[in-house]
């Protein structure tokens, strides 16, 4: 059999009782949504701000709570929190998964307020860290630091947010936590478009927004809870049985998640010394890049990583490995068209999408240089993204950091060769390349621990997508007009030039696959 088909229908595991796939779809259409929206907040954002040097600011002061979020948010604090409360749901009693709950959403708010308070006050330190190439340009690290006092409680606010969607992925109820990042678009497409006027400098509108949005990103979490008794009575309790296990996995998690974070700061310290611009350049193509990660590469690693922890605590080893195998096979079949429509229509893309209000014709040549580069890292970017649950479900997060850090240390030698004669772009070259290196080595430490083995019929389904995605690829590159044709195209042009190619590199893919023999049967599990 070409593919895996197996049953793993579970009567006490949200995940499972409807199928992985089922799920994966819920939170991949909800992440689709989201990052529609995002793409049209910064469609708008592009249009009032381009790439200017009051969107320079604003894309830092940003960044540098959306880097903290990661590490007590999404990143570390969810790898290790998800794995320690699915095995006190299958294996203690409701009313001790309640005390960890509560005692765990003590001490992360209590933590939390005191790193908040700090970075307020810290702010124009954390500017000139973060971006000391605005050291140069007064004006512009002024209106950084003013806007990251309002952006940074916006950590504090996402990450109780995060917490809160954990126990409810944990809990099988995908499709809440995956919409929450909806909330952030209509935010600061409300700011941008409602408040701009009202302030001296507009782009403080866009950090307001940002406040605004984790208010209700955490708002929309609670009833949710309430439903499965799990609204948390916050209770300082670092020494907790189950805050102190999550601690220890947190400690070597928090290096992982840094290393990556640290490698995107990095790209953020080296665009502040470019043109004017580059920081923008890069934002606008990293967005770009990340609707397909967000859309399937992050919906898969949410939906596997509580079952993986169950199947874990049950020593269901068989079931792991195809768990593991049937995420990879699914980030091929999505991630590698993905990659190779975003290269080829990296410039239209953008014209498409952005090439409007302030911004110009360079600022539309010099994203799409750095999406080129980014679409090159994606499928690595997604693969990371599936393997790294097979290490934090076991509960094992030091071997993972060892991983990033020779990934970290790999990205800033790619830095310093590549930032040269490739400016900004080579900037994300170097993210991509080392990513490859990270998701290297994840595979190989889970295949050489027996944690995961190929199950049957790889060769046959690496021939078949290569084929469709060759057919893709060739169709594109044919049909494809000139970047000055985009330039030069109404806006109706645009739309349907890029309604036109993506959805014929859609069905030349799909009806590629049928004809080889794929079906969608053979992606259940």
């Amino acid at each position: 059999m070409l593919f895996i088909n197996c049953d793993m229908s579970d009567s006490t595991n949200g995940p499972n009782k409807s199928g992985l796939l089922k799920s994966s779809l819920v939170v991949g259409m909800m992440t689709m949504l989201s990052r529609v929206m995002g793409l049209t907040r910064d469609v708008v954002v592009a249009g009032y701000f381009g790439s200017t040097a009051s969107a320079d600011a604003f894309f830092v002061a940003f960044k540098i709570p959306n880097f903290l979020r990661r590490l007590f948010a999404e990143g570390a604090f969810s790898q290790a929190f998800v794995p320690v409360l699915s095995e006190y749901r299958s294996q203690r009693s409701f009313d001790e998964v309640r005390e960890l709950v509560s005692r765990v959403s003590g001490t992360l708010i209590g933590t939390l307020l005191m790193v908040t308070l700090a970075g307020v006050l810290a702010a124009p330190v954390l500017i000139r860290l973060f971006a000391p190439g605005f050291i140069d340009d007064a004006p512009k690290l002024a209106l950084a630091g003013e806007m990251l006092r309002i952006t940074f409680p916006y950590l504090l606010l996402i990450s109780l947010t995060a917490f809160c969607g954990a126990i409810l992925n944990t809990y099988g109820r995908f499709a809440v936590p995956a919409f929450t990042p909806v909330l952030l678009n209509l935010s600061m497409i409300g700011a941008t478009v409602l408040l701009t006027p009202y302030f001296n400098e507009p782009v403080m509108a866009l950090a307001w927004g940002v406040a605004v949005a984790g208010i209700a990103q955490l708002l929309l979490q609670l009833p949710f809870l309430l439903q499965i008794r799990l609204l948390p009575l916050p209770k300082w309790g670092p020494d907790h049985e189950g805050c102190r296990r999550i601690i220890k996995l947190m400690i070597p998690a928090l290096f992982g998640v840094s290393v990556s974070q640290i490698n995107l700061l990095l790209d953020t310290v080296l665009a502040s010394f470019l043109p004017t611009g580059s920081v923008s350049w890069l934002y606008y193509s990293d967005r770009l890049s990340e609707l397909p990660l967000g859309i399937f590469g992050i919906a898969i690693a949410t939906v596997i990583l509580p079952s993986l922890s169950t199947r874990h605590s049950r020593a269901d080893d068989q079931h792991f490995s195809r768990t593991l195998d049937w995420a990879i096979r699914l980030v091929l079949l999505i991630g590698v068209p993905a990659a190779l429509a975003l290269f080829i229509l990296a410039g239209p893309l953008i014209t498409t999408l952005f090439d409007y209000g302030k911004m110009t014709d360079r600022d539309v040549l010099m994203s799409a240089m750095s999406l080129k580069a980014y679409a090159f890292g994606l499928m690595a970017f997604m693969l990371i993204k599936v393997l790294a649950p097979g290490y934090f479900a076991r509960q094992d997060t030091k071997t993972p950091v060892k991983i990033a850090i020779k990934a970290m240390a790999a990205n800033m030698v790619f830095n310093l060769i590549l930032v040269f004669p490739l400016q900004h772009a080579g900037l994300a070259l170097a993210t991509a390349l080392s990513a490859f290196l990270n998701a290297g080595l994840l595979y190989r430490g889970l295949h050489r621990d027996g944690v995961y083995q190929p199950g049957k019929g790889w060769l046959a389904y690496l021939i078949r997508l290569i084929l469709a995605n060759l057919a893709m690829a060739s169709a594109l590159l044919w049909l494809v007009a000139d970047i000055d044709q985009w330039l030069a195209w109404s806006l109706w042009q645009r739309v349907s030039q890029t309604a036109f190619l993506v959805f014929t590199g859609i069905g030349i893919y799909g009806a590629t696959l049928l004809i080889s023999g794929v079906r969608p049967r053979h992606f259940r599990l």
